[in-house]
């Protein structure tokens, strides 16, 4: 069997793809790409493996849920089967997983240096994780090992409902509604929803909604130039705890809370000096429960890629 291995990592705007050395579990040859400038999956690939003709199995992360052979992708218009995909590339495997699949698995091999840790004690060898991050949606997988052997467990965790959990939380929920219908967390826990929520509370408050990105209103929030940013940002941070904590309880992760995603490190600083940890630990009589669960944020760059080398190779290992 080859020692390298063709990884990638696709969202709606860009795509990364590397080559995954089984022996020594490292990604080297990374290369970006856009997915406007390409009609499919397949084209990228090929121009990617143009010099390594030699490349017969692979695994690529996709930002959308992987049910059956065809794949719809969420933020564009790329559509194909697997089957078809891996006969043209002539290769032996070939493996379309969630990117939230590839990002949980990247998290057995992360060392301390790869994460930042916010409250609670040292995580639990072998016992369940759960990653959850916040970008342009907002992911969730959780992660077990059985017999020696890691397990993602994919889902759509990220569309269930928004709980309030104060009186400014209900009216915050009751003008999204009005907007938008099913108010999910990830309308709150992205980066569209860190806009729903500055334009909810600038509402509250009877005052113009003013056109901001996201960066925008984090910029705005840090440097204390916007109230109503302010307040959107410190919000977002408490959910950001209690879906965490949520997460924690759903499947006893004392192997840890692991965020992942690229918005929380734009305000990293604002992040670490939240309320974030107190909102994870506010749990009622389960508060000793969850109190000694670590949360960390990934600070890898690349651990979608690193991900899907390490799921390939322990399916790969058993054959």
């Amino acid at each position: 069997m080859s020692t390298n291995f063709l990884v990638g990592d696709v969202g709606g705007t860009n795509i990364r793809l590397a080559l995954y050395n089984n022996n020594n579990g490292k990604i080297y040859n990374i290369k970006f790409f856009l997915t406007s400038n390409f009609k499919n999956l397949e084209k990228v690939i090929s121009i990617y493996l143009n010099n390594n003709k030699n490349i017969k199995h692979g695994c690529i992360a996709i930002a959308c849920p992987i049910i059956n052979d065809w794949i719809e992708m969420t933020n564009n218009n790329w559509a194909f089967s697997v089957f078809k995909l891996k006969k043209k590339l002539n290769f032996k495997t070939l493996k379309i997983i969630n990117d939230f699949i590839a990002i949980s698995m990247s998290i057995p091999i992360l060392n301390e240096k790869n994460l930042i840790q916010f409250g609670g004690k040292k995580s639990v060898k072998n016992k369940p994780i759960v990653v959850y991050g916040a970008g342009t949606g907002l992911g969730v997988a959780h992660l077990i090992n059985v017999n020696n052997k890691w397990i993602s467990l994919p889902g759509e965790g990220g569309h269930v409902d928004f709980a309030p959990n104060s009186k400014e939380e209900l009216i915050i929920l009751d003008i999204l509604r009005s907007e938008i219908g099913h108010v999910s967390m990830e309308r709150i826990l992205s980066g569209k929803g860190l806009v729903n929520l500055y334009r909810a509370i600038t509402k509250m408050n009877n005052k113009k909604v003013k056109k901001l990105k996201p960066e925008d209103i984090s910029k705005k929030a840090m440097s204390n130039e916007c109230i109503y940013c302010k307040k959107a940002l410190t919000l977002f941070c408490i959910i950001m705890g209690r879906f965490g904590g949520n997460l924690a309880l759903t499947l006893g992760t004392f192997g840890g809370v692991y965020i992942a995603g690229g918005i929380v490190p734009k305000f990293l600083s604002f992040f670490k000096s939240s309320n974030f940890r107190l909102a994870f630990e506010d749990k009622g009589r389960f508060k000793n429960y969850v109190k000694d669960i670590p949360v960390y944020m990934i600070t890898y760059n690349q651990p979608g890629l690193l991900g899907a080398g390490f799921y390939l190779n322990q399916i790969l290992k058993k054959t």
